[in-house]
């Protein structure tokens, strides 16, 4: 195994996560606020679930995004 291009593979991937996850949160906020579902003032609950299915690897990340 090759560990600086591990090391690369993984950072691509979660680069694609980290901007794809980002786009997807700020479009489904603007829609919600936009037909009234939110304020723009909440505080809502996240979570992650990261899996890597040939690892039997599956772990959750929790967290808040503040609106305001």
């Amino acid at each position: 195994m090759n560990e600086d291009s591990l090391n690369r593979s993984v950072r691509q991937f979660l680069k694609v996560v980290g901007v794809t996850s980002q786009r997807e949160i700020e479009n489904a906020v603007r829609h919600a606020v936009e037909n009234g579902r939110l304020q723009g003032d909440e505080t809502l609950h996240a979570k992650a679930v990261m899996t890597v299915s040939s690892l039997d690897l599956r772990f959750e990340i929790d967290g808040e995004i503040r609106l305001a």
